[in-house]
């Protein structure tokens, strides 16, 4: 009997350890570590892979790259009208935007509604308050399947250089202090590459 009570809570010590380990998985080598529902969501890339160069729309109907964006590591969020877990993260990814930007992070929330701003205007006005958070228009979903974007919402987290680093498939608290610590990483490597 007493074997058996050492054989289980050598059990519970080596699953408990296995929990701490997974907590705080590396990024990458030298990368921060991924901590929280943050470190357990992000899907890292094994090394950042290049994005597409496909234009997408701001609100105001200008067409832009994510190539305009190089030297800010971007938070690239993909998200709809329709989509409910989407404008329940929508105020965190607004207040993500306002803490880093000055820290060369830059959020992009790209809407998939195909009626465009006729769509997303009226949702932005009556459904959400957002006015700080940087609403982009993918209305004929070229950037989205160029991504692969199978649920939303999906945002993509790429460096400074364009470069995809990882992914989170769902609703997240895109605010919290373990997300901005791995953002701020790369941000200050960019900023200590001059870049």
């Amino acid at each position: 009997m007493r074997e058996g009570k050492l054989g289980l809570i050598g059990v519970c010590a080596a699953l408990l350890l296995g929990v701490g380990v997974l907590s705080a998985v590396p990024a990458s080598a030298g990368g921060p570590p991924l901590k929280g529902s943050f470190g357990e969501r992000m899907e890292l890339r094994k090394s950042p892979q290049s994005t597409p160069d496909v234009a997408f729309k701001t609100r105001e109907g200008e067409r832009v790259t994510l190539a305009d964006f190089e030297g800010e590591v971007l938070v690239l969020n993909f998200w709809a009208t329709w989509c409910a877990p989407c404008v329940e993260e929508m105020p965190t990814l607004e207040a993500l935007h306002t803490d880093m930007r000055d820290a060369g992070v830059h959020v992009l929330a790209v809407s998939q509604d195909r009626g465009g701003m006729d769509a997303v205007g009226p949702f932005l006005k009556n459904r959400v308050d957002v006015p700080e958070l940087p609403i982009y228009l993918d209305s004929d979903g070229k950037l989205a399947r160029a991504f692969d974007v199978r649920a939303m919402p999906t945002t993509f987290v790429l460096d400074a250089e364009g470069r995809v680093i990882g992914n989170v498939t769902g609703p997240l608290d895109w605010n919290s202090d373990n997300v901005q610590a791995f953002l701020r990483h790369y941000a200050d490597k960019a900023e200590g590459n001059g870049g």
